[in-house]
């Protein structure tokens, strides 16, 4: 690429090389901030939460006023950078048509590409930017915090887009309208230590975890909607720890993760699960722990208006989609009608990490379309 980078291209570069691994602070916010007041945003930092999954930064930006009132919301940190990069991951590094970098596609490329887009003139309504610093991480004190920031402002927006990485095979073949739920579920068997010898003086807690973990495994929450797939159990751990090969163990601990559709609530899960291990354990200790319940955008104002702008840039009409892990969409959902549109999702969390050049200038060009769309 010769001659100066497009903007979308120089914003995201700056991002990049502020180095921001979960939970993110200061650096990162800098240069965001200093990106968005000079295009006349209003911009609210603050920190919230304490240790372990804390403390986080997140930053609220807002210019105009009244309505529509259109937000944007993503995050700015991102995971380790791990190994095998050809270059440092938070070197902005441009090969070809393709700029390499930790976050360049989740999502820093957004974040880019939509500062970008908001340099253009805006004559009416309220735009506004979400962006935490949690959402790779525990996700406790990030965007939920940013929510309780603009109730308590008055702020309600009418529309929300998070600009993950949902294109599948090109850019703008698919918009997220919905999420599946996930709870994790955490599963302490007690039994009595003992000699193997002498199990009539000992209580061996395997069997009534492995029993239990059998019923668990062989249910069928549903058959799946028509946007959701099904939702599904999985066993992600069992432990027993124990060394020796004549001793009857105290305790078996298993865990599992439940990703659900909008069947079901997270709560009601954990307490299903729950009263299944205790009717082979009645001892046992259930602790589910729900990061999200599931949402569905139904199809309408919102997706029609993000997909008009895809085909009018791109000249395809994108795919409404649920799959996929979850995102901090789960929490905004509550605030206002939110779908997910952003880049390849192909290289996200992968060494070498980056993004096509053309595509994040053709975001830029469909985000700014968006929002003017959202606030004619």
């Amino acid at each position: 690429m010769s001659g100066e980078p497009p903007l979308p291209v120089r914003l995201t570069q700056a991002l990049i090389a502020a180095e921001s691994v979960t939970p993110a602070r200061g650096a990162v916010f800098d240069v965001l901030e200093a990106m968005l007041t000079p295009l006349g945003f209003a911009v609210d930092r603050f920190v919230t939460g304490e240790a372990p999954e804390g403390p986080v930064e997140n930053l609220l930006a807002v210019r105009g006023t009244g309505g529509p009132h259109f937000a944007f919301a993503g995050h700015v940190d991102v995971v380790p950078a791990g190994t095998g990069w050809s270059a440092g991951a938070f070197e902005p590094v441009v090969r070809g048509d393709l700029l390499h970098g930790r976050g360049a596609v989740d999502m820093k490329g957004a974040i880019g590409a939509f500062v970008a887009a908001a340099s253009a003139p805006q004559d009416r309504g309220t735009l506004s930017l979400i962006i935490t610093g949690d959402e790779e991480g525990p996700a406790i004190h990030g965007t939920r915090a940013l929510i309780d920031r603009m109730r308590v402002r008055g702020l309600q927006p009418n529309m929300c887009l998070v600009g993950e990485p949902t294109s599948t095979h090109r850019l703008g073949d698919t918009i997220k309208v919905g999420r599946r739920g996930s709870v994790n579920i955490w599963i302490d068997v007690p039994g009595q230590a003992g000699h193997v010898a002498y199990p009539h003086l000992a209580d061996n807690p395997i069997p009534r975890l492995v029993a239990a973990l059998a019923e668990i495994d062989a249910l069928v929450l549903d058959t799946g909607t028509d946007w959701f797939q099904p939702s599904n159990i999985e066993i992600t751990d069992l432990a027993v720890g124990n060394p020796a090969t004549n001793v009857i163990p105290p305790l078996a601990s298993a865990r599992l993760s439940i990703r659900f559709n909008d069947q079901h609530r997270g709560a009601e899960l954990g307490e299903r699960i729950a009263a299944i291990v205790r009717a082979h354990a009645p001892n046992a200790v259930v602790r589910p722990v729900v990061s999200g319940e599931a949402f569905l955008t139904e199809p309408g104002p919102l997706s029609t208006l993000v997909s008009d702008a895809i085909e009018a840039r791109l000249g395809l009409r994108p795919e409404l989609s649920t799959s996929g892990g979850t995102s901090d969409a789960r929490f905004l959902s509550a605030l206002c009608p939110v779908v997910e549109f952003g880049l390849l999702n192909a290289t996200m969390h992968k060494a070498d990490e980056a993004v096509a050049i053309p595509d994040l200038v053709a975001l830029a060009d469909i985000y700014r379309d968006i929002v003017a769309r959202a606030l004619a």
